[in-house]
């Protein structure tokens, strides 16, 4: 009866392990803007999980010099950590960003180079930043995105993500990042078709400049998005903001909430 038990507690333990956990994040102006202390908070967030996708890390002086400090703080804390910066994206009409991967070496590894996208970049405003993982043999590519605002229609640039799963028919491809757009537009209709599915449903994910009646979320703009070579085991929000005690401290981090979720790979 014990070796059962053993035997189970094994399987148990492997299934645990056999999963990945992936965090997106809004972190909103990443730069030298950011204090020692909101840096030291986004590590302790972020530090649970395997990737961490960044979206809005500052174009200019101090955006990778901020991811940087946040890979160190991490590093501190048991774990090694490793990270990589994109090049500022190539929009020209609009406000120009990095985007930025962590990850844990003992939990994955990255493969090849990440890139920018470059067939699209003229109608993506910020183009999407890739990389691939491999975990157990297995590969993912997280594209990290960082739509324009809702003012400027982002489903005028959303509409062209139909074409990327077959420009990398090769690629385990999920699409992480802030969208501001909700899932349940009809711009991802194409995707759906796909098979691709979100992680959230009616998950409101960027933040009022004040609550009303504890309510503390504004607008569905954050998700993941997976096909069918993810099986998801369960993905969620960080509300971070309970942490502080105005929304106004809280937004010093960020306005965005993290978005995360934990699969396996089929």
């Amino acid at each position: 009866m014990k070796s059962l038990l053993t035997l189970l507690l094994l399987i148990l333990v492997s299934l645990t392990n056999a999963q990945v956990k992936v965090l997106s994040w809004n972190v909103e102006n990443l730069g030298k803007s950011k204090s020692d202390s909101a840096i030291a908070f986004i590590a302790n967030t972020i530090q649970e999980y395997d990737v961490v996708a960044l979206q809005e890390v500052v174009a200019g002086y101090g955006g990778a010099q901020a991811v940087a400090q946040l890979a160190d703080v991490l590093n501190r804390k048991g774990s090694k950590w490793d990270y990589i910066v994109s090049d500022p994206t190539s929009s020209s009409a609009y406000k120009t960003e990095r985007y930025a991967f962590i990850w844990k070496t003992s939990k994955v590894k990255r493969v090849g180079k990440a890139w920018l996208e470059s067939k699209y970049h003229l109608e993506i405003d910020r183009e999407p930043y890739y990389a691939t993982f491999e975990y157990k043999n297995k590969q993912f590519t997280l594209a990290n995105f960082h739509a324009i605002t809702k003012s400027r229609q982002p489903e005028t640039e959303i509409k062209y993500f139909k074409f990327l799963p077959a420009q990398y028919p090769n690629l385990n491809i999920l699409f992480v990042g802030d969208f501001n757009c909700p899932q349940s537009h009809t711009v991802f209709n194409p995707l759906k078709e796909m098979g691709y599915q979100s992680v959230l449903k009616n998950q409101k994910t960027s933040l009022k400049k004040e609550c009303v009646n504890n309510n503390c979320l504004s607008s569905e703009f954050d998700t993941i998005w997976y096909n069918q070579k993810v099986t998801v085991i369960e993905g969620g929000v960080l509300h971070f903001y309970k942490n502080f005690k105005t929304l106004q401290e809280a937004r010093t981090i960020s306005d965005h909430i993290p978005v995360w979720v934990t699969f396996s790979l089929n």
